[in-house]
């Protein structure tokens, strides 16, 4: 008996051209869009935030594993409940076309 590739069949018909669509993840309610401006060491970045405020960032444990952070990428920070102006911590950082996305959607005002 042979197997039917129906499933791999509709895919190939979606995307004839070769192109993929990616979500992009926008910012949420308290989450601030921003541009990395120095690395200070020990996971600690200066951050210049789409609300004009430079903020002092963490970069948590698990993501400081997986994700090379250098200055000028667009990151998302949340800022913390107490001292909000002043720290935050980072929670994803963008690559270039999906910060060339979100700066023509006007999400990054910078």
């Amino acid at each position: 008996m042979k197997k039917s590739n129906n499933n791999k069949n509709k895919n190939n018909n979606n995307n004839q051209q070769g192109e993929q669509t990616v979500r992009v993840r926008s910012p949420r309610k308290g989450e601030i869009p921003g541009i990395v401006e120095q690395i200070l060491g020990h996971g600690k970045l200066k951050v210049r935030c789409n609300d004009k405020n430079i903020r002092l960032c963490r970069i948590p444990g698990k993501m400081k594993k997986r994700i090379w952070i250098r200055e000028g990428d667009v990151v998302l920070v949340k800022p913390w409940d107490f001292q909000s102006d002043e720290k935050a911590d980072v929670i994803w950082r963008y690559t270039r076309t999906e910060a060339n996305y979100l700066e023509r959607r006007g999400f990054l005002k910078i």
